[in-house]
């Protein structure tokens, strides 16, 4: 029966001398005095292999990245990655691997330009820290999902094939289907919004969305997975804050307990649930002055004063929040009505029921209370120059629809921050931006 790296150690230390099976990637080679010692790679961890000289095995296959299998001994040996070893007795090749790998797998990736670790994705991906950032993602998603399903949320799935915008303008993704145009949906929010008029009431989905943007930026995808919340009967877009903290503490939580060795590899770690129930939550003004006051700390004058919240004041705003506050999560909201869409609720004449959610200097999420009476929709169109043929799913608000909202989290953003990645393609395994659409 085939055994796991992770368990070997546990194994030898139970039922020491009994021979085990593994099977696995040859992840590194090494040649030492008549003994070859060779690193061996699965999914739940890698295990030092010693080859005697003297033994009689089949060494053809020992190339990296060849897949074998191999029976042997363990023996505890502290110098050994994860202390123990395993003494071969048997060796079989099961796919050689040729010998000339176009990307080193077992390279520092540190050391990789990014361009060369997308370029040669299907062997990147082996390495054991690129690895690493799927294993927090998918804990990342499950979490997420996991929470949602304790809160009585019901998980949907919506088309990704659109007749029109859904946002209200930004570019989409034409596709030709049959003898129409369609295009790829940027957000599933009409279709939730739709889920929650039909008495659903608290919703959520795990899917693509797609944005025709032309960005080349460390923080922009084409196609990214987002983690999408819509419900019903709240008063404000503080009921959705105070949702999307238990959504992050839970998520957080589950990667420290599920990803510690992944988090050592790069050197991070998650906030405590404490850190992310105290994130301020700044209105949209003060966060100007903040982020101003913030560019000009320590005597160093900004050249020009922040207008927005741009990515420079993102950064400010989660850098004051770290040092004044205990925690690099922050929740901006009241954005004026001139940032938002159409269909976001009015505080008053000049702000919104809106809000982004800022990580470590990256915001990771937008969100906010919608618009759910049908007039007052049709009253503001002329203003974002729609009509209302433009919003045709809208039309189911005029037969009943309660007071709602919700939010949308960049799954990769989050990834990205997490780990402290320096371009949100890295948490893409196949990102998707102007120039790449391979593998």
């Amino acid at each position: 029966m085939r055994v796991l790296t992770k368990d070997i150690a546990h194994l030898c230390r139970d039922r020491p001398g009994e021979s085990l099976v593994v099977f696995g990637w040859v992840h590194r080679i090494r040649e030492l005095g008549g003994i070859t010692f060779v690193i061996l790679r699965d999914r739940s961890g890698i295990l030092q292999l010693v080859l005697a000289e003297a033994t009689d095995l089949d060494r053809s296959c020992l190339t990296l990245e060849s897949v074998v299998k191999v029976t042997g001994v363990p023996a505890l040996n502290e110098k050994a990655p994860g202390g123990v070893e395993l003494s071969v007795h048997t060796l079989e090749c099961i796919a050689r691997a040729a010998p000339d790998l176009p990307y080193q797998v077992n390279a520092d990736i540190g050391k990789i330009g990014l361009e060369a670790i997308l370029d040669h994705r299907t062997l990147s991906l082996r390495n054991p820290k690129i690895q690493a950032i799927f294993k927090v993602q998918a804990t990342i998603i499950e979490a997420f999902s996991e929470y949602l399903r304790g809160q009585n949320f019901t998980e949907i799935k919506t088309s990704k094939l659109v007749g029109r915008s859904t946002e209200g303008g930004a570019e989409l993704f034409e596709v030709a289907y049959f003898d129409k145009k369609v295009y790829l949906a940027q957000s599933p929010q009409i279709y939730k919004q739709i889920m929650v008029a039909s008495g659903l009431e608290r919703v959520f989905e795990v899917a693509p969305a797609y944005r025709a943007e032309k960005h080349d930026t460390p923080r922009h995808l084409n196609e990214y997975i987002s983690l999408d919340v819509e419900l019903a009967f709240i008063e404000s877009e503080k009921d959705l804050i105070d949702l999307e903290k238990g959504i992050l503490a839970h998520i957080f939580s589950e990667v420290a307990r599920k990803n510690a060795p992944e988090l050592a590899l790069w050197h991070t770690q998650v906030p405590h649930a404490e850190a992310v129930h105290q994130a301020p939550i700044v209105p949209y003004e003060e966060a100007l002055k903040i982020a101003n006051t913030e560019a000009t700390f320590g005597g160093k004058k900004q050249a020009a004063r922040i207008f927005d919240i741009n990515p420079e004041a993102e950064r400010l705003l989660c850098d004051w929040a770290l040092r004044e506050k205990g925690t690099d999560l922050v929740f901006v909201n009241e954005f004026p009505r001139r940032y938002r869409p159409f269909y976001t609720y009015p505080l008053d004449t000049a702000r919104t029921m809106s809000f982004d959610a800022l990580f470590r200097g990256l915001e990771i999420t937008t969100g906010g209370r919608r618009q759910h009476d049908y007039k007052a929709l049709l009253e503001v169109l002329p203003k974002f120059g729609l009509k209302e043929e433009d919003i045709a799913g809208y039309q189911v608000f005029q037969y009943g629809c309660p007071p709602h909202g919700g939010f949308a989290v960049g799954c990769e953003r989050l990834t990205q921050k997490i780990l402290g990645l320096s371009n949100v393609k890295e948490a893409s395994l196949f990102p998707r931006d102007r120039k790449r659409i391979e593998p």
